[in-house]
C-alpha cells in the first residue's frame, strides 16, 4: 500500500514555478565518475526476480536465496559485513498466523445478529499470540477518529474508558475530512491517520477490540485491498509481549456495514462523521450493539533475515549514513493457474539492486569520511515489520545515523527531468537533494497526493518514527524527451497492469537509463553527506523533529 500510485498522482500538478533548467556540470571532488551501471542493474534485477526465487517470500526457500544472493553481492562488491557476529545478516523473527474455519465475528443488536462477518463487510484478526480467545457482549463506542496528538490539542478519548469495550473509528484524520490546514496539516495525511497508530492507540486505550471503517477517499485505496490484505496467512514481528498491549480483536469495517450498525442503533452515521471534526467531540456509545467473537487461529514463529554490508569511514567512522531497501515480494500462489509467481521486479527488486550499485560505488570511488550501512530489509509486505525490526535493533546507533534514503520501486520509464519526493517538506535532506539534482536541470516534485499517506507506507517511516532524518525519493514522470504524459501513461499501466501482480517481471527490453540516473543521484546525495559534517534534521514542522532533537542532545 504505497509508491507505485505516487508517481501517477504527480502528474498534472507539476511545479509550475520548476521547469527544466540548463544542464552544467557540477565539480564534486569527492566523486569520480562513472557511477552506476546499467548493465549491474539489470543483472540484479534480472535474477533478483527470476523465478528461481519464487517471489522473495520471507521464509520461503526463495526468500532464503534471495536473502543469501544479496549478501554475496555485497560482498563481492567490497562491503563489510554488518550483522550480527560477522555476518551479513540480522535474523529477524516473525510470527505467522491465520484464521481458522471455526472463528466467529458477529453484531448484535440485544439479543438479535444483524451482522455476521463475511470478507464483503468485513475482516477481523488478532495480534496476540495465542491460539484462540474470545470477545463477549463488547459495547460499541464510536470514538471519532480514534486520536490522541496533545501537539494539535486533539483526545477523542478524554474522559472515556473504553476497557472491554469495542471501538469504531474512522479512517484518515480531520484534516483530510476538514482540509482545513489549521486542523492537523490539512489535506496531508499525518501519522495519526494511519490505520496502524488507530490500533496501537484503542491498545494503550485498553479496549478489547478495535474496527476501523473503511472508505476509499480517505483511506486512498478500495475495499479490495483491505479484503486482500487481511485474509489468509499474516506475519507479525514477534512481540516481547505476546501481542498483550494490543486490543484481542483488530479489523475493518465496510462503510456499507458500518452504516447499517449504527442505524441500528439510531444513529446517523454521517451525522457522527460531521461531528467527529472538533476538538470537542464527544464519544458516542451504539446502544444496544455489541460484538461477540472467537478467534481461532495456527500460530508458528518463522525466521527470516535482513541484509546488511557497509563501508567504513576514514575519518569518523562512528557516524553513518543508511541507505535502506526492502528484498521480499509476495511469493507465490499454489492455487493459481499457469504463472503464479510474483516475481516482484519493480517492486522492490530495483530499489534492492540500486542500493547493491551504490554500496559498490561506495567502495569504488574510495571510503568517505564518515561510514555508510546498506540494509536490505525483510518482510516489508507484510506490514514494513524487516524495517520496525531494525528500528528496535539497529545494527548501529540511531543517534549516529546522519540521516537515510529509501529506494523503494524504481519504474523503468527512462531518464525524467525530475524527482519525486514523497513526504514533501518533511527534512533538510531535501535541500542537500536540490542541491544534487538542480545541476543536471533537474527539478524536484512533491508528492501530489498526501492525503493518501504514502510517507507512512515505506520502510523509512520505522526509523522516521524513532527520530532518524529519512528521504524517500523516487524517479520523477517528466520524460526527457517523451514528457509527461508518457510517464503518466507508463505509471498508470504498471499500477493498473502489473503492481502486486504476477505481471511484475523483468524484461530485457526495460529502459534502464531512468534508475540508473535515480541511482546515481542517490549515490552522491548520500556520498557527499559521507564526506561533511553536516547533521540534516527535520524541519521544524515535521513531527518527528522533537526526537531527532531529544535524540541528538547527548
Amino acid at each position: 500500500m504505497k509508491k507505485i500510485s505516487v508517481m501517477a498522482a504527480t502528474l498534472g500538478l507539476l511545479l509550475s514555478t520548476t521547469g527544466c533548467k540548463t544542464e552544467v556540470e557540477k565539480e564534486t571532488p569527492f566523486i569520480k565518475a562513472p557511477i552506476a551501471s546499467a548493465a549491474d542493474l539489470g543483472r540484479r534485477i534480472e535474477k533478483l526476480s527470476s523465478d528461481e526465487l519464487e517471489g522473495r517470500a520471507p521464509s520461503t526457500p526463495g526468500g532464503v536465496a534471495a536473502s543469501q544472493y544479496i549478501a554475496d553481492e555485497m560482498k563481492a562488491a567490497g562491503m563489510v559485513p554488518m550483522g550480527v557476529n560477522g555476518t551479513y545478516f540480522q535474523p529477524v523473527t516473525l510470527t505467522e498466523s491465520q484464521l481458522l474455519p471455526s472463528s466467529s465475528f458477529e453484531v448484535r443488536n440485544g439479543d438479535q445478529t444483524i451482522m455476521q462477518s463475511d470478507p464483503s463487510n468485513s475482516v477481523y484478526w488478532t495480534k496476540r499470540s495465542v491460539p484462540s480467545l474470545t470477545v463477549e457482549n463488547s459495547e460499541v463506542v464510536f470514538v471519532g477518529y480514534g486520536v490522541v496528538a496533545p501537539e494539535f490539542g486533539w483526545n477523542d478519548y478524554e474522559g472515556l474508558d473504553v476497557k472491554g469495550k469495542t471501538v469504531v473509528m474512522l479512517v484518515n484524520d480531520p484534516g483530510f475530512a476538514t482540509q482545513d490546514p489549521e486542523i492537523f496539516k490539512g489535506n496531508t495525511m499525518t501519522y495519526y491517520g494511519r490505520w496502524t497508530y488507530k490500533y496501537e492507540e484503542a491498545g494503550r486505550q485498553g479496549a478489547a477490540a478495535a474496527i476501523v471503517i473503511h472508505e476509499t477517499k480517505p483511506a486512498s485505496y478500495p475495499w479490495a485491498v483491505v479484503e486482500g490484505g487481511w485474509t489468509g496467512p499474516q506475519l507479525d514481528l514477534e512481540r516481547p509481549d505476546g501481542g498483550a498491549n494490543r486490543a484481542m480483536l483488530e479489523g475493518w469495517f465496510h462503510y456499507d456495514a458500518a452504516k447499517s450498525v449504527f442505524e441500528a442503533a439510531g444513529q446517523d452515521i454521517e451525522a457522527l462523521k460531521k461531528a467527529a471534526l472538533t476538538k470537542d467531540f464527544t464519544p458516542v456509545s451504539l446502544d444496544g450493539i455489541s460484538v461477540n467473537a472467537r478467534i481461532d487461529q495456527t500460530f508458528k514463529k518463522t525466521k527470516s533475515r535482513n541484509v546488511a554490508g557497509g563501508v567504513k569511514g576514514t575519518k569518523y567512522p562512528d557516524e553513518y549514513v543508511l541507505y535502506m531497501a526492502h528484498w521480499d515480494h509476495m511469493g507465490k500462489n499454489p492455487d493459481m493457474e499457469g504463472d503464479n509467481i510474483f516475481n516482484g521486479a519493480v517492486d522492490n527488486a530495483t530499489g534492492t539492486a540500486a542500493i547493491l550499485e551504490i554500496g559498490q560505488a561506495f567502495v569504488e570511488q574510495g571510503a568517505p569520511e564518515r561510514s555508510a550501512i546498506f540494509v536490505a530489509v525483510t518482510a516489508e509486505e507484510s506490514g514494513l515489520l524487516g524495517s520496525a525490526y531494525y528500528g528496535a535493533d539497529p545494527l548501529v546507533p540511531l543517534k549516529d545515523t546522519v540521516g537515510g534514503i529509501n529506494i523503494d520501486a524504481i519504474l523503468p520509464v527512462g531518464k525524467t527531468k525530475d524527482m519525486v519526493v514523497i513526504g514533501y517538506g518533511s527534512s533538510e535532506l531535501e535541500d542537500r537533494l536540490k542541491d544534487v539534482i538542480e545541476p543536471r536541470g533537474m527539478y524536484i516534485v512533491p508528492d501530489q497526493k498526501p492525503e493518501a499517506g504514502y510517507f507512512y507506507r515505506s520502510d523509512h517511516i520505522s526509523l522516521a518514527k524513532l527520530g532518524v532524518p529519512m528521504l524517500y525519493a523516487d524517479g520523477g514522470v517528466d520524460h526527457e524527451t517523451l514528457g509527461k504524459e508518457y510517464g503518466m501513461k507508463f505509471g498508470d499501466d504498471y499500477t493498473a497492469e502489473r503492481y502486486h501482480k504476477v505481471a511484475d517481471e523483468y524484461d530485457n527490453s526495460w529502459d534502464l537509463s531512468g534508475i540508473q540516473q535515480t541511482t546515481e543521484i542517490l549515490f552522491e546525495l548520500g556520498y557527499d553527506l559521507a564526506n561533511s559534517r553536516d547533521w540534516p534534521n527535520w524541519y521544524e514542522t515535521a513531527e518527528f523533529r522533537t526526537l531527532r532533537d531529544e535524540m541528538r542532545k547527548d
